[in-house]
């Protein structure tokens, strides 16, 4: 009886401990469940408007351009310190410099126009964010620059000028605001404050972002801001650098493929690629946003870092390792072959007293092992030498000093080698059987 009472009261204890822990489940649940939706949530409009108001009147060209460079922040980001290294170089003249870059070639098309990635070089988050949001939705970013152009059209701050043509057209049975230069080869990237060109804002908790560029990149006489804008100097020879266009009616970034290719004669692509198409590969380690953006992307981007890893090698001395080995091998000595040697014999101790050969054979195989470590230094010494032995060879100027050093390095290295193999060709002591024969 007395054992039974005491089993009852353990499995109530025990199930009021499962219950708390389920409680406690249910509720880190409730917690972390809503915070991943949130992660994949979609942007909102006042988040889009928000990241999207500085960028919105720019020419619809320049904007599609962004627009897919900024998927790739990675990309944008050494882009930027380029641009930065190269200020005063501008136009199609800039993106030909950066035609042997690795980026995607929608970054590399925004050197041409250094002010504008002087300004994303300043914003990383923003323009991951922008990125993020034009990958999981494009027609939603689509419709909130045309929500944000009729806004300063309304107010009278967006309207054609000597820097840019403004058109209402209709496609797809719906009106939209499209922004080209006012001439083809010169743009104008216009800077402005957006809570006056667009007006009032409508959403205070979320005040809109603005880029304001580097001073550099203002008229030599200074700008002032007139309506809101302000305008940098012109870009002049932009023959091929602007490519991209934007389908408005149905809300897509596109190609200009005689443009694109006329800049990009190693990337050349068809007439059936005039759609933007996101690479991820070129994502580098930057993770997609939203679980569609991964489940779409994801796999090639680890795909893309797996074949990056195997392009690097997962250690650099992999190499230099491998050459060692050889040089040794060539001199008679395996490093390998002595490893394996020693565990062999060291099973064989295990059957008798030969304790003394194994202690040889140990230190036989330790010594070629540092004769390895050696090698490796005496070939990484002996290449700086030989870069050094070049560049001097340009003026006629040798390093004597530094010639001799090493060739008494190297006699050094013989004899101690001469000494060694010397030294295992002796015979074991008594008692200790044939082990040392088998080392040989």
């Amino acid at each position: 009886m007395f054992h039974s009472s005491k089993l009852v009261i353990i499995m109530a204890l025990w199930t009021a401990r499962i219950s708390r822990l389920s409680v406690l489940c249910l509720l880190l649940a409730c917690v972390l469940v809503p915070a991943a939706r949130a992660q994949d949530a979609a942007f909102k409009d006042e988040e889009l408007d928000q990241m999207l108001a500085p960028i919105a009147l720019y020419p619809d060209a320049l904007l599609s351009q962004i627009l897919m460079a900024s998927t790739y922040p990675a990309d944008v980001k050494e882009a930027a310190e380029w641009s930065k290294g190269h200020p005063d170089i501008k136009g199609d003249a800039a993106v030909k410099q950066v035609a042997g870059k690795p980026w995607e070639p929608s970054v590399q098309s925004l050197v041409a126009f250094p002010q504008v990635l002087a300004m994303m070089r300043d914003k990383p988050g923003d323009v991951q964010r922008l990125g993020d949001a034009f990958l999981a939705a494009p027609e939603r970013v689509m419709d909130r620059v045309q929500f944000l152009r009729k806004k300063a059209h309304e107010a009278g701050n967006l309207t054609t000028n000597q820097q840019q043509q403004v058109s209402v057209q209709t496609e797809a049975n719906k009106q939209v605001i499209v922004i080209a230069p006012a001439q083809p080869q010169t743009v104008y990237v216009p800077v402005y404050q957006p809570t006056v060109v667009y007006g009032t804002w409508w959403y205070p908790s979320y005040p809109p972002y603005y880029w304001p560029p580097p001073a550099y990149y203002y008229p030599p006489s200074g700008g002032a801001f007139v309506a809101g804008f302000i305008w940098g100097a012109a870009i002049v020879g932009v023959s091929n650098s602007l490519w991209g266009g934007i389908g408005w009616g149905r809300n897509e970034v596109n190609i200009n493929v005689n443009r694109y290719n006329n800049i990009n004669v190693n990337q050349k692509i068809t007439n059936n690629n005039t759609a933007f198409v996101h690479n991820p590969e070129r994502r580098g380690d930057v993770p997609y946003r939203d679980a569609k953006s991964r489940e779409q992307y994801g796999k090639k981007q680890l795909d893309g870092a797996k074949d990056r890893e195997a392009y690097r090698g997962k250690d650099g001395r992999d190499a230099e390792r491998a050459r060692a080995t050889e040089t040794l091998k060539a001199r008679g000595a395996d490093p390998a072959a002595g490893r394996a040697q020693l565990q062999g014999t060291s099973r064989e101790a295990g059957s008798g007293p030969r304790g003394a050969d194994s202690a040889s054979a140990h230190a036989q195989v330790q010594g070629t092992e540092r004769e390895a470590s050696k090698v490796a230094r005496d070939a990484s010494r002996g290449q700086s030498a030989e870069r050094t032995g070049s560049a001097s060879a340009l003026s006629g100027v040798r390093n004597a000093d530094a010639s001799r050093v090493d060739a008494e390095r190297g006699r050094a290295s013989r004899e101690a080698m001469g000494h060694r193999e010397a030294a295992s060709s002796l015979r074991a002591p008594a008692g200790a059987g044939n082990l040392s024969g088998k080392l040989r």
